[in-house]
């Protein structure tokens, strides 16, 4: 199966799963929902920080094995983007907390 397949697969998942959460006027189906969607949601968002570092690691380190003098100048782009990749998934479990309730 392709990348791109897989991402479309679970984002499928993810919207028709949060549109069982919110999509209900009724206060008991979208209190059943709400866990499915929390842990979706925590789900994806550590499955997408995690490939993200993933990338950004081998990306510097492959950058800094080309060109050991530039450790300097890569190594502080390389933490601000792992700090902001790390928000991303800490977003997403407040978010699940929110919609827990």
């Amino acid at each position: 199966m392709k990348k791109s397949v897989g991402k479309w697969i679970l984002f499928g998942l993810g919207l028709a799963f949060s549109s069982f959460a919110f999509g209900e006027t009724g206060e008991a189906v979208g209190k059943n929902w709400a866990p499915i969607a929390a842990a979706i949601a925590i789900g994806m968002g550590a499955f997408g920080a995690a490939s993200g570092q993933g990338k950004a690691a081998s990306a510097a380190l492959e950058g800094v094995a080309r060109n050991p003098g530039s450790r300097g100048e890569v190594f502080t782009p390389l933490i601000l983007s792992l700090v902001f990749m790390e928000l991303q998934a800490l977003l997403c479990f407040v978010i699940a907390f929110m919609v827990m309730g």
